[in-house]
């Protein structure tokens, strides 16, 4: 039996776009590549019968998403509350990369990259598995973060919830290039184009309270 792990996810009805499925890709480099750029994500989830949608902080390891929280948060609540039944929820993450300027209103668009990850979310119980998650989560945001703070104590632990989502029905959608401008419009005197959008960081800004002499570690971008 192979344990060669396929190049591509498998398509299901819940990733397939019903319009430009052209831009819709399954390949598992691609899905990393933008679960990895980002910080934030996006839960959606249904709370009584209520679409809910929340922002959080999340990590990949390996094949596995982990979400934290706070332990009164409804979806970490609820998530597992039935030994084998996870909480339904839609990850999703974003990245936009350019503003396209067309001619007319219509074909005005963005230039994007985004995954969106559907399945059941299920509590970290296990003490060794929360800390591996928590100090990925750190490391997530700042690479190598972890080692240089102290960890959660057992009373900031129990206000924390940490829920896993296996990726496994998931795809990637992605716009690039400039604008589809109709051909009637070609002489039309408005200018058109990308206006790329990018981040970057500061230099780095010490709180009021740090002590003399201590500099910023060299895991931070110099700004």
């Amino acid at each position: 039996m192979s344990t060669t792990t396929p190049a591509d996810y498998l398509p299901t009805d819940r990733t397939v776009p019903t319009r430009s499925r052209e831009r819709a890709s399954y390949d598992r480099e691609a899905v990393h590549s933008v679960l990895d750029a980002a910080y934030v994500c996006h839960l959606g989830f249904i709370r009584d019968g209520r679409p809910v949608v929340l922002p959080t902080l999340y990590a990949r390891v390996g094949e596995l998403l982990y979400v934290h929280g706070s332990t009164g948060s409804r979806p970490l609540r609820t998530a597992g509350r039935e030994a084998d039944a996870g909480l339904p929820v839609c990850l999703t993450v974003t990245h936009v990369d350019g503003l396209v300027l067309a001619r007319s209103a219509f074909h005005h668009s963005i230039n994007y990259r985004s995954a969106v990850v559907h399945g059941d979310a299920y509590p970290v119980t296990d003490h060794d598995e929360r800390t591996m998650a928590l100090d990925a989560i750190v490391d997530h945001v700042v690479p190598g973060r972890s080692a240089d703070s102290r960890r959660a104590n057992t009373k900031e632990l129990a206000q924390t919830a940490v829920i896993r989502l296996a990726i496994e029905e998931v795809s990637v959608k992605s716009r690039a290039g400039g604008p589809n401008d109709e051909p009637e419009d070609l002489r039309l005197p408005h200018w058109t184009g990308v206006v790329p959008v990018t981040s970057g960081y500061g230099a780095p800004v010490p709180a009021d309270d740090l002590a003399p002499g201590i500099e910023p570690p060299g895991y931070l971008p110099a700004g």
